[in-house]
């Protein structure tokens, strides 16, 4: 009897342990729940949201200059500033967002793609990236004249006088484009080099850029990128960091759903340039990224798969992005 139970009791424990690493094992495969479409969008608002800076001044300051977090100065006249095209008195608010490296232009989903005069898009050199936007109250105000940007040059490298002003626009999607910035006769406005500043003149609120086009003479071509599966162009975002431009990034702004494939379908990418591919997605208020290495071939297919992936928080993500070459 004694052997009996002995034996009994060596069969229950065996079932337990059997059943015990049977669960283990289905517990270990990882299901993947790939972000939403507002999840991704909300880490990128979030992102926008930490680097906009907010200054307090009074309508009877006149002529006032503010000291962005990088040194750019910011000079307007409060008799500029209306509401409905009328006079304001009080306190207004001002939000400033300055972008200078790839790392904050990638999280706040800001690439530097300027529209060509065909309509296609080509990569842009950035001297900074710039939003502005004053209210009072809640309610947005209307600038009658310019502001006045000073510009550190050294925040993107020495003073080129390539440099252009661009506007940018958003399109349904939420996206940014760059477009040259022209005055009334169809010109060329806004910037100018003195010194070791840029100063540019911001003639309406919103998104301004200081660029000028990417000059490389190698054939172009376009590439496609095949993301992990369950991503597609509304909860991930596919950038290029060009090796050697800590001031640009570019972006694969298209998707096919047949094919499952981003595209840069402009044909504007140097056959033999040395780049990086950033996938990019959210991931339970982080965020999810893989950073492939590559060299560019004519119409070349990179791929990347859901095994390179690594989950982030914005500030890890900004320094492994910034420390790219």
């Amino acid at each position: 009897m004694k052997n009996l139970k002995y034996i009994l009791g060596a069969l229950v424990i065996s079932a337990l342990v059997f059943t015990s690493c049977s669960t283990k094992e289905e517990n270990d495969t990882e299901i993947i729940i790939p972000a939403t479409a507002a999840e991704f969008r909300n880490i990128q608002d979030d992102a926008l949201k930490g680097l906009t800076q907010t200054f307090q001044f009074d309508a009877a300051d006149g002529s006032i200059t503010l000291t962005s977090e990088n040194g750019v100065d910011i000079s307007l006249n409060t008799a500029n500033l209306t509401l409905n095209g009328n006079p304001i008195t009080g306190t207004i608010d001002l939000e400033f967002v300055e972008l200078f490296d790839r790392a904050n232009m990638l999280v706040t989903n800001k690439p530097t793609m300027g529209l060509m005069a065909d309509g296609n898009k080509a990569l842009l050199i950035s001297g900074g990236e710039f939003f502005i936007n004053a209210a009072q109250n809640g309610a947005d105000l209307q600038l009658n004249g310019t502001i006045q940007l000073g510009i550190p040059a050294n925040l993107t490298g020495d003073i080129d006088p390539d440099m252009i002003l661009w506007d940018g626009n958003i399109d349904d999607n939420g996206d940014l484009v760059w477009e040259e910035a022209q005055n009334e006769n169809g010109d060329e406005r806004g910037v100018f080099a003195e010194h070791t500043n840029y100063y540019a003149f911001i003639g309406d609120f919103g998104w301004t850029n200081v660029d000028r086009f990417y000059n490389d003479p190698r054939e172009k071509t376009t590439i496609l990128v095949a993301v992990p599966e369950g991503y597609d162009n509304t909860n991930s975002s596919v950038y290029l960091s060009y090796d050697g431009e800590p001031a640009a990034l570019a972006n694969l702004d298209t998707y096919d759903a047949s094919t499952g494939l981003f595209s840069e379908h402009y044909g504007q990418i140097p056959v033999g340039l040395e780049c990086h591919v950033i996938f990019v997605s959210e991931d339970a208020g982080n965020w999810k990224y893989a950073v492939q290495a590559a060299t560019i071939v004519e119409n070349g297919i990179i791929t990347i798969t859901e095994s390179e992936t690594t989950t982030v928080t914005q500030a890890q993500l900004a320094a492994i992005i910034n420390a790219l070459p």
